[in-house]
């Protein structure tokens, strides 16, 4: 076999061991032709209404996906070289693209992007060759090749996928035109729907919050001039994306405080932040009020509220400046979600219709503080490895993190957190691979037994998730 010549293991990622790699390739098959529920991720809505064609590789592989670019400039390569904020490239600049990514290929062994993409180009594509040098422009043009061909398209592939439902994240002044275009549309048999994203409404320290606030209350038709009216127009949004589909809420602040204010208190530091006079402290303090009280509305509505705080966003002020956000220099820090969590869950933790999954990339939290909350608290399921831990050995080290406080039923399911639209599947797949791993591995060591094991593997992949988000039976 040349040495240009690659096709992913059929037992990757299952136990070394022979025996128990047995029983994780039963389990693996009754897991891996489920259909794909996608919960949280940010695939544009608008790529599936319009269902054009991808542009080229770079722009379907490299340009969209930071877990791809901040490795390449952590190895020295511009951003802007890799199509960061530069609006389509022409076919030179995508090629030399492509032909970075080649370059620089041999310092992704071992990570998840690199098994990402093998699995797109193997399961997705059909290549059998290892991208490198000297097979970059075949392989490009095979890949550009296909995308022209209507197998190729997003509505065709979301169907090859077995995608039953994608969630897209969305702002909370959206018209979510598109979701209900493709609603409409009789052509499309998929469920897309959108999700509730309020942050930056609710950070009273940023510099245009009068302006984020005045927008959000002209989408509801109500007057944000006060916290009452602010309160008001989030309730408005929240029915709003309700009724166009959404199940879910997302937050991702620096921290995941819900301390409540007096409500008077709550009154004057909003009028202060307004009029942009608020100070450091008080803006904190406002903030989680007002994350509070959409813990306070989920109780109302029932939409799941996902937590995923402790990223310290847009770490270099230059590259922010050059390239804006969602580039790859969002960096993890240590969270407390025991202290912080508290008020929350004092006030809304028992109402029958409150819903919250709590995602770390501070593993730390895992086994010490989410499975012992999510292992009494009715309304609160642990999230699945995200973002920086969305790889196998941290889902591996979730597994047996959480399983002894929760199983496996107080669980998100998997969540890609994807903009990559084609590393869906590899995403699952990989995720699907790894809980066969786990639970053969305690099968194996008579600590559960097969025909548990078995009903696990066929509910973990879909109808957890589901549940968790409470998404209903398919159509």
């Amino acid at each position: 076999m040349s040495n240009d010549a690659f096709v992913p293991h059929p037992d990757r990622l299952l136990p070394a061991d022979p025996a128990v790699r047995e029983i994780a390739r039963s389990l693996y098959e009754l897991e891996k032709d489920q259909p794909i529920v996608s919960p949280h991720g940010h695939v544009d809505p608008r790529l599936l209404l319009d269902d054009e064609p991808f542009r080229d590789p770079t722009s379907l592989f490299i340009t969209p996906d930071h877990y791809v670019n901040r490795l390449m400039h952590a190895r020295g390569v511009d951003l802007a070289d890799l199509g960061v904020a530069q609006g389509p490239l022409d076919e030179k600049a995508s090629r030399r693209a492509w032909h970075l990514l080649a370059e620089h290929w041999h310092a992704y062994a071992g990570t998840p992007s690199r098994y990402w993409m093998e699995h797109e180009f193997s399961e997705v594509f059909g290549l059998e060759t290892v991208l490198n040098p000297r097979t970059a422009d075949a392989m490009y043009d095979e890949i550009a090749d296909k995308l022209t061909r209507p197998e190729f398209r997003p509505r065709a592939l979301f169907d090859q996928f077995k995608i039953e439902v994608l969630a897209t994240t969305d702002d909370p002044v959206d018209d979510l035109a598109p979701h209900d275009a493709l609603a409409a549309d009789a052509s499309f048999t998929g469920r897309v729907i959108p999700t509730f994203r309020p942050d930056k409404y609710l950070e009273p320290a940023r510099a245009d919050f009068p302006e984020l606030v005045a927008a959000l209350g002209e989408s509801a038709g109500v007057d944000t001039g006060t916290y009452d009216g602010h309160l008001e127009a989030m309730r408005t949004r929240r029915l709003y994306f309700r009724d166009h589909g959404a199940v879910s809420s997302d937050h991702a602040h620096i921290d995941p405080g819900t301390e409540r204010l007096a409500i008077e208190d709550a009154r004057r530091l909003y009028t202060a932040a307004r009029e942009g006079t608020i100070g450091a402290d008080e803006a904190v303090a406002l903030r989680r009020h007002l994350l509070a009280d959409q813990a306070r509305l989920a109780a109302e509505d029932g939409l799941v509220m996902t937590l995923h705080p402790a990223v310290s966003r847009n770490h270099s002020d230059a590259m922010f400046e050059k390239f804006g956000a969602d580039v790859g220099f969002d960096i993890p820090v240590a969270v407390d979600y025991v202290h912080h969590l508290r008020p929350m869950l004092n006030d809304v933790g028992h109402a029958e219709n409150f819903r919250t999954v709590l995602f770390t990339i501070d593993e730390t939290v895992f086994s010490r503080e989410i499975a012992p909350l999510a292992g009494v608290y009715p309304s609160v399921f642990a999230g699945a490895p995200w973002w920086f831990i969305d790889s196998p050995d941290a889902i591996l080290r979730f597994r047996r993190a959480v399983s002894e406080t929760l199983g496996y039923t107080r669980t998100s399911g998997f969540i890609d957190d994807t903009r990559a639209f084609c590393s869906i599947p590899a995403r699952h797949d990989m995720s699907r691979r790894i809980d066969a791993t786990h639970l053969a591995g305690l099968v194996a060591e008579h600590r559960m037994r097969l025909e548990d094991a078995v009903e696990l593997v066929a509910t973990l992949p879909t109808q957890q998730p589901r549940e968790v988000f409470r998404l209903g039976e398919p159509a």
